[in-house]
């Protein structure tokens, strides 16, 4: 055992089925990433610039925009640049912060929504406190954490899959730390544990958003006013987490039950479906549906000032 050699680079297995479609890949992929750096900086920039909007659920919006940039960037670039290069090979180290980096964009997706939802339920179901409770300072606090709890979890998730590698496939087009932990020559008990924290988390965040939406739903059917007010604010958050959680659950459950009888083409397009969809949809959604932030958008487009 002391004689094998150590294993240092891998190899992205599910990239060989795009070699004759490489051009046409390239092209849309290129397209596709250029237009979710477009909408989610203009809808930050938009936040940023107009003082009206510096209002928690605004911020709690950019902050989800600057997540989508954050997420896709640890894809989009290393994907475009092996199609162009044809070389399906990427570092351990390389691949141990690709998988970083999802991961923790998706958990940080995940806090954030969560976040969004607290802030509707104060807004709707506690309407004489909400500025008393959501203060600036308390807004800050509740942003740290929704950035710091998924980054500290997916570092534990990460050091697991430190391990000395037996494998160098990683049958998928991005690197994910349950593959590279599979990988490893020797089983831990942290391999397991660490996942079940991170899916606990994933879980407690989920029950957290449905228990917050069925009571604003009730109070809402007492209240007109409080309908139009959960139409208009809440119905872009419930399309957010639905994609999302959708989107995140088909790559999940195809990793650990699906079918190896599924076209490799199919496999990859699941793997890409959180990487593409959530990213130009969130911004879309909340740029068309909520009128203030739609106005300043459109002043800025017709050349109109603030």
């Amino acid at each position: 055992m002391d004689n094998l050699s150590v294993i240092t680079m891998l190899t992205l297995s599910g990239l060989n089925v795009t070699v004759n479609y490489r051009v046409t890949l390239f092209v849309l992929t290129l397209l596709c990433y250029c237009v979710i750096l477009l909408v989610n900086v203009i809808i930050i920039v938009t936040i940023i610039v107009d003082k009206s909007l510096h209002e928690p659920m605004y911020i709690f919006l950019s902050n989800l925009c600057i997540n989508g940039l954050y997420g896709t960037a640890g894809f989009y670039p290393k994907f475009l640049n092996d199609l162009l290069t044809s070389t399906f090979f990427i570092s351990h180290a390389g691949c141990l912060l690709q998988g970083f980096v999802l991961h923790s964009s998706a958990c940080a997706d995940s806090s954030l929504l969560a976040l969004m939802a607290y802030d509707r339920y104060v807004a709707i179901c506690r309407p004489l406190v909400y500025h008393s409770v959501m203060t600036r300072q308390r807004i800050c606090v509740l942003v740290f954490v929704a950035w710091l709890l998924p980054f500290f979890l997916l570092f534990l998730s990460t050091i697991t899959s430190t391990s000395r590698l037996c494998g160098s496939e990683i049958p998928k087009i991005y690197c994910v730390n349950f593959l590279i932990s599979n990988l490893a020559c020797s089983a831990s008990i942290a391999k397991n544990i660490i996942p079940a924290v991170n899916y606990t988390f994933y879980v407690c965040l989920g029950v957290f958003v449905v228990w917050t939406y069925i009571y604003m739903i009730k109070t809402c059917l007492k209240s007109k006013e409080n309908m139009n007010k959960f139409m208009q604010t809440c119905i872009p958050h419930v399309f957010s987490v639905t994609i999302f959680t959708v989107t995140l659950l088909f790559d999940l459950m195809y990793m650990r039950f699906g079918s190896k009888d599924l076209s490799q083409h199919a496999q990859n397009f699941m793997s890409m479906e959180f990487l593409f969809i959530p990213p130009i949809i969130n911004p879309l959604i909340y740029g068309f549906k909520l009128t203030k932030i739609r106005k300043r958008i459109q002043h800025f487009i017709c050349g109109k000032r603030f």
